[in-house]
């Protein structure tokens, strides 16, 4: 190879690794497998191309300072979860771990001693390798919220960097890709104040998911929006930044890398009961509407409860926070839709952002059942407005005679095969399916290496 062909080379691959550097980090929850009809979820509803990342939400702590699961099918839905990457080799899995026991922190007891972090640390990186995980996701979103004593902040200070050492540790010993470290983050500013010393954990961090939403919710007695990317005239006093705007840039200023930050896009709404005529930003109420069919949780919605809501409703539009609303009756939603996620986009670019999170893939349309729109409406539109790559298309069964390309994989072992008719595209057979890859311009696939390479 010429040297002018080396640095043409070297300048696609930047450019290859710039348009895929920003991330969409998908989490799904082992709790909605128990949603009734066509809300359940499982690993099998995912499409494996559709994010860079999933979070499987979610694991706890047990007493011995171990990583330990929390539903009776976990094990299984490990395995189905990172058998995607079969189908997708760039999909990349963490396990969470966090929630609450009893309304406190698992975590709180484990960060108390150097003895039980380590003994935590050992437990996490068996238990990712051991279940075929790339990374840990630390669930640390309120830690001074359930009663936790004082001196937790610098003790998650330390856990992050006792495990970003561990993990680096381990991919020497096993020459094995390191394991990716990553946080679910609070967004109120109170809430960073106390409990996170921002610069030195995101040092350790990969990345981190500020959970952009829940600023408001039933709990108040006015309606509010779930996750609004601007501050409203209504939000005075206290709530006065309680939108995306002030909690990104409170983490940034505080000195968070923006290329480490993600913002979190909700797939839900919060619900309120109205209490007057008064129908708009601020009416006031008392309560959430009733709780949804599927997620059966009040105040909360799925999106795909939402879009069946919306087909009734009446729709407005919050102009002052880029954000909407729907109206029936007493019931009042706030939620996003394909509109708002597009202006917070614009706004994640504009802060040069690491990417975008996803609360979470159980809550989107994800069968494409309720809202007229395709499986995944939001988080496929999350995608395509982050800018990347249209994703490679599954073949259909055939109906009459089968195509010579369609009905490749028949019979044929998982994995991926040249395709001697186009040697710039390249099959990938799991399950029975054919999927068709097209390597970037001016690549060709090379079976020798399973990958895309220079002619």
């Amino acid at each position: 190879m010429t040297r002018r062909n080396a640095l043409a080379g070297l300048g696609l691959l930047l450019l290859v690794q710039i348009a895929t550097s920003t991330k969409l980090v998908c989490h799904m929850t082992n709790w909605s497998q128990y949603r009734p009809s066509s809300g359940k979820f499982t690993p099998d509803n995912i499409d494996p191309f559709l994010c860079t990342h999933v979070v499987y939400s979610l694991a706890t702590i047990n007493s011995f300072n171990q990583v330990s699961p929390i539903e009776w099918n976990d094990m299984d839905f490990y395995k189905t979860l990172n058998n995607l990457k079969n189908v997708n080799p760039l999909l990349k899995t963490l396990l969470s771990v966090g929630g609450t026991v009893n309304g406190l922190s698992p975590f709180i007891g484990m960060v108390s001693r150097p003895e039980s972090r380590q003994a935590f640390i050992k437990s996490a990186i068996g238990y990712l390798r051991s279940h075929g995980f790339d990374g840990l996701n630390l669930a640390w979103e309120f830690p001074t919220q359930n009663g936790s004593p004082a001196g937790d902040r610098e003790k998650f200070t330390l856990l992050t960097g006792e495990l970003q050492k561990a993990f680096l540790d381990d991919a020497k010993d096993t020459r094995l890709t390191r394991l990716i470290l990553s946080a679910n983050v609070a967004s109120l500013q109170s809430t960073v104040n106390s409990s996170y010393d921002v610069p030195q954990i995101t040092s350790s961090l990969d990345f981190l998911n500020v959970l952009t939403y829940d600023f408001h919710g039933h709990w108040e007695k006015a309606t509010g929006h779930n996750s609004p990317l601007y501050r409203s005239s209504f939000d005075t006093g206290t709530h006065y930044h309680f939108n995306i705007d002030s909690a990104i840039t409170k983490w940034l200023d505080s000195g968070a890398p923006a290329e480490k930050l993600l913002m979190t896009f909700p797939t839900f709404g919060r619900t309120y009961r109205l209490t007057t005529a008064n129908t708009g930003l601020g009416a006031p109420s008392n309560g959430p509407a009733d709780a949804g069919p599927y997620t059966r949780d009040p105040g909360y919605w799925s999106f795909y409860e939402v879009c069946s809501f919306t087909s009734s409703a009446r729709v407005e539009w919050i102009e002052e926070q880029k954000v909407p609303y729907a109206v029936q009756g007493s019931s009042w939603v706030g939620y996003d839709s394909k509109e708002s996620f597009a202006a917070k986009v614009q706004w994640l670019r504009s802060k040069n952002l690491g990417g975008a999170s996803v609360w979470s893939l159980d809550m989107d349309d994800f069968t494409g059942a309720f809202c007229a729109d395709g499986p995944y409406p939001l988080v496929n539109h999350l995608r395509n407005s982050l800018g990347f790559a249209p994703k490679p298309s599954t073949t259909k069964a055939p109906t009459t005679t089968p195509d010579p390309i369609l009905s490749f994989c028949m019979g044929r072992p998982d994995g991926l095969y040249v395709n001697i008719s186009d040697n710039t595209t390249y099959f990938q057979c799991f399950r029975g399916n054919t999927y068709l890859h097209r390597c970037q311009p001016g690549l060709v696939y090379v079976d020798e290496c399973k990958c895309c390479n220079w002619p």
